[in-house]
């Protein structure tokens, strides 16, 4: 884990290399200051020597003043370091996200995702300073402050001695205890950022549905939780201060007490006796900062360790060692395939499935509810690999192409269509980004998305919110085919993307793919027969095996299914469902 997190500071190892010397330094200045004040004392005030009281002044004022300067570029290069050990997690984490298949999305929600990139970086950030500065400063100081301390009196800093062992086991009992209740908080942060994701995204159905007690109910709830955990945590943290102070005072009376008693018998001077009580301040307010430390550590030790599986997580998905850069054509052959989302685990989600499509055919893919129709067509574009057989696209295997390449051939237009923050153009041009306007134009013509488009008030340059909430259902579906088709790809996936337009602009987009894009292979899922039944083919699934592959003639001939479907929907009395 040290490693993986140690390899993200990268440029910034000068700035941390150089911030715990300042503090170093910072420290050696601050433990000068209570000699020379003993000093101005025994040998200036009391001797009445003004020269000495002016010359070791100046030094203690230039003392304080490099103290000071150190303590500042402790300051600075220390939140340089850690600032910038934050944006190399954040980078890397998100960089390697992007990588991943949706096997390894899966292992991850997207709330978790999200807290390990804020919540869980920041408290990395805070420690990280922490250790660059206060672990090094408070350990060294104690340390130095300590030897001072037994060079003037061993006999009162042995008092110290027995104060800070007293106190370091006070301390670590509270450490302890308080680390179960940190380490269980932050993975509650992922529920509370669920319920904030969900409300905020789904804002139109809980509205709707007048839900807003039930999802206020739910934030309540994930909220408490961790107010819980804190309190309880924070509540043991707390007894740091009266221990401290009591240790504290405690160590102040004893040695004022017996200090008196030296100084009156001349085996202390006064201005040793005050070096001493501020060495007593300096030790123990360095050990309740080192416990404060032990604290941070420990709060972050559990963001360290969901931040390295996100760092560690090494996708499912590889490119073979000479992949193949270039798809012939967009024929499609399963052979015996079966697939399983958790591999080795579970029933298969397809089984045996043996098909053969040609290039530019068009294939319609019908199905129940769970039938996994989406699973077959997710493995054409090696979005999850094959658990057995072999699935072959242009003649070979997709495991031995390219994934950038095997993608950039396959164009999706997803159930659950997104479109991003930006014009209708940008959206546009994710499907390809030298597009000109005319041909985001034709594409759009095709896809029957057009005609609204010129009737907004900026055209094609009419900003899309995030997420496309300024756009209906159907609108937005258009723009999707509209992106894919941009592709040019030899193989066009439709995942019920017609769903939410009418029949006649179903049938508009199935004639413009039939006439723009011949050589393209198309499959296109559906609940509606009619959306299928044009098809050159019809490939009819049930609980993840085929049932029927054939013309909608040649099943409406020979499978039940199909024929109870397509004559409940041409009654008007059911869906596929039923």
């Amino acid at each position: 884990m040290l490693k993986t997190l140690g390899a993200q500071i990268k440029e910034f190892k000068a700035a941390s290399a150089v911030t715990p010397v300042f503090m170093i330094a910072e420290v050696v200045m601050e433990m000068i200051i209570p000699l020379l004040m003993a000093s101005i004392i025994d040998d200036g005030v009391n001797k009445g020597d003004m020269k000495h009281i002016y010359l070791v002044g100046a030094l203690m004022i230039l003392a304080a003043i490099l103290s000071l300067s150190f303590g500042i570029g402790g300051g600075v290069f220390g939140a340089k370091a850690s600032t910038g050990f934050a944006r190399n997690l954040r980078k890397s984490m998100y960089e390697n996200i992007q990588t991943f298949s949706f096997a390894n999305i899966d292992k991850f929600s997207t709330s978790g995702l999200v807290t390990r990139l804020t919540t869980d970086v920041t408290n990395m950030q805070n420690a990280y300073q922490m250790i660059l500065r206060m672990a090094m400063r408070a350990p060294f100081s104690l340390i130095i402050a300590m030897c001072m301390s037994f060079y003037i009196s061993p006999r009162l800093a042995s008092i110290y001695l027995i104060a800070v062992v007293i106190l370091a086991c006070i301390l670590g009992v509270i450490v302890t205890n308080a680390t179960k209740h940190f380490t269980q908080a932050f993975p509650k942060y992922d529920d509370l950022n669920e319920s904030v994701q969900e409300n905020v995204s789904a804002i139109r159905v809980v509205k709707a549905y007048v839900r807003e007690d039930h999802e206020n109910e739910k934030f309540k709830k994930a909220s408490e939780n961790i107010y819980k955990i804190f309190c309880k945590a924070e509540g043991i943290v707390a007894w740091n201060a009266p221990v401290m102070n009591f240790t504290v005072y405690t160590c102040i009376i004893l040695i004022s007490w017996i200090g008196a008693h030296l100084v009156v018998q001349n085996e202390l001077t006064t201005g040793q006796l005050m070096s001493l009580l501020t060495y007593c301040m300096n030790i123990l307010m360095n050990l309740m900062m080192l416990s404060m430390i032990f604290v941070m550590i420990t709060m972050s030790s559990a963001s360290a360790r969901r931040i390295c599986e996100v760092l560690t997580e090494k996708p499912d998905l590889a490119d073979p060692a000479d992949p193949v850069h270039e798809v012939r054509d967009g024929s499609i052959r399963f052979e015996n395939v079966s697939f399983s989302y958790k591999k080795g685990a579970g029933d298969p989600v397809l089984k045996n499935i043996d098909l053969d499509i040609r290039s530019g055919e068009t294939i319609g893919i019908i199905g129940g509810t769970g039938s996994a129709k989406s699973s077959l067509v997710n493995l054409v574009s090696r979005l999850y690999d094959v658990t057995e057989g072999r699935l072959l696209v242009g003649g070979v295997d997709v495991r031995d192409y390219d994934m950038e390449a095997l993608r950039n051939q396959v164009a999706v237009v997803l159930q659950n269509n997104v479109l991003f923050s930006g014009t209708i153009l940008e959206n546009l041009r994710w499907g390809d980004k030298e597009a000109t306007e005319e041909e985001c134009r034709h594409a759009c013509e095709l896809a029957c998305a057009d005609e609204f488009i010129q009737r907004m008030p900026e055209g094609y340059n009419t900003f899309i919110e995030q997420g496309g909430t300024n756009v209906s259902g159907g609108q937005k579906q258009r723009l999707c085919i509209a992106r894919a088709l941009l592709k040019k790809p030899r193989i066009l996936i439709l995942d019920d993307s017609t769903s939410a337009v009418d029949t006649a602009t179903d049938a508009k987009i199935r004639k413009a793919f039939a006439e723009e894009i011949p050589g393209t292979t198309k499959l296109i899922i559906a609940q509606r027969v009619s959306s299928v039944e044009h098809a050159d083919r019809i490939i009819v699934m049930n609980e993840g095996q085929v049932d029927g592959f054939g013309t909608h003639e040649e099943l409406l001939a020979d499978n039940e299914i199909y024929r109870d479907v397509y004559e409940s929907q041409t009654s008007g009395s059911g869906d596929f469902d039923e």
